[in-house]
């Protein structure tokens, strides 16, 4: 259903298929006719379905309908749960307490809902030891597995090892 309805007077066919406000069926007639029913009623005459042949019509509270709609939009954005991606970065030549540190902190994001990107920097002569950053990205998953776990193996992004861990339903 499009956002913006037309309706009352702003429905130029010549003839329309009318619904009720309960939904049943009325019949094909003119908008003039349609209107005149409407407003016997205090309803507005609102086009529902302009492409269909001939364009349906219903007669309703278009005040109270638009009202409906803004309340079911704001009661699906309620429970809709939004996912953060966290970081934390690490070095190949990083202390156990210092990864420890890290890893309770990736634990903290984990326990809340969120996604870890944990990303490990290599700098200049480090690039030619990617085997040891590699053991202290193991170190690190084996750390937090029992709360995450990594979507795929750590990949390369340049100089930088990266792997995302999702928490554990």
């Amino acid at each position: 259903m499009s956002k913006e309805l037309s309706m009352n007077d702003q429905i130029r066919d010549k003839e329309l298929r009318i619904l009720s406000e309960t939904g049943e069926q009325l019949g094909i007639m003119s908008a003039r006719e349609a209107q005149t029913l409407a407003n016997s009623k205090n309803l507005d005459l609102v086009k529902i379905s302009p492409n269909a042949n001939p364009p349906v019509c219903k007669l309703m509270d278009y005040g109270k309908y638009k009202y409906e709609q803004a309340r079911k939009e704001k009661e699906a954005k309620k429970n809709q749960k939004t996912i953060t991606v966290k970081e934390v970065r690490l070095r190949p030549g990083i202390e156990a307490n210092d990864l420890n540190t890290k890893a309770n902190n990736a634990i903290k994001f984990l326990k809340k809902g969120d996604k870890v990107k944990v990303e490990l920097r290599f700098r200049g002569r480090e690039l030619g030891h990617k085997d040891i950053g590699k053991e202290v990205m193991i170190k690190f998953i084996d750390l937090v597995k029992e709360f995450g776990e990594p979507t795929k193996a750590p990949a390369f992004e340049g100089n930088n090892m990266v792997v995302i861990i999702d928490p554990k339903k």
